[in-house]
């Protein structure tokens, strides 16, 4: 029976914290493929959108993505991550890219974000920012799209949100347009993350 791993970096908001779970594979919340409502997203959508993928680790979206003739560029600022996307991804490794997301400049104005583990992934401290940052970055009609996890338990990461409080905070820049119960959650998110997408409000 294998051992349960043992970590220095208890400070998720440290890349470090990150680099030691890829480095010891530790990843509960990595499916090893793509969810199935993104791959529907995609079919259903009517044309490919310019994406980013904020806190993409592994990075399995990336392929799903750019198959379908999007162009998306996936970030991470643990180096770790970052490495393990670009070997799990071959030639299409390029699109990942070692950054912080609060800094981060993208070549192309960004049209779609997806959103996957990232923002449960941070402490609750950090969620206005990580808002802030969505809106800074989408144009009046973008788009993000992704799973939100919710949960009352104190304890993370996964940090859990209810659903008013997500609302409070993502109603002055946009507008809910979808919210569905999610069918092939990971163990650590069953029953309790929705894929929601969400649309940029005039930012004039």
């Amino acid at each position: 029976m294998s051992s349960t791993p043992s970590f220095e970096t208890r400070d998720p908001t440290a890349p470090g914290f990150w680099s030691e779970r890829f480095e010891q594979g530790f990843m509960p919340w990595d499916r090893g493929g793509v969810p199935a409502r993104l791959l529907q997203f995609v079919a259903e959508s009517g044309r490919p959108y310019v994406t980013l993928i904020p806190g993409c680790g592994t990075g399995y979206e990336v392929a799903c993505l750019s198959q379908a003739g999007w162009d998306v560029t996936a970030i991470d600022f643990s180096a770790s991550a970052v490495e393990t996307a670009q070997k799990v991804l071959g030639p299409l490794g390029n699109r990942v890219v070692e950054a912080d997301f609060f800094t981060f400049s993208p070549a192309k104005p960004v049209e779609l974000i997806y959103e996957r583990a990232f923002f449960c992934a941070l402490p609750p401290r950090m969620r206005q920012a990580i808002v802030d940052r969505w809106a800074a970055l989408l144009p009046t009609g973008g788009l993000l799209a992704g799973f939100f996890f919710f949960d009352d338990a104190p304890k993370g990461p996964p940090f859990g949100i209810s659903s008013a409080e997500l609302d409070a905070l993502l109603t002055p820049s946009f507008e809910r347009i979808a919210d569905e119960a999610v069918a092939d959650s990971l163990p650590v998110f069953a029953g309790k993350e929705r894929w929601q997408v969400w649309r940029r409000r005039n930012c004039a």
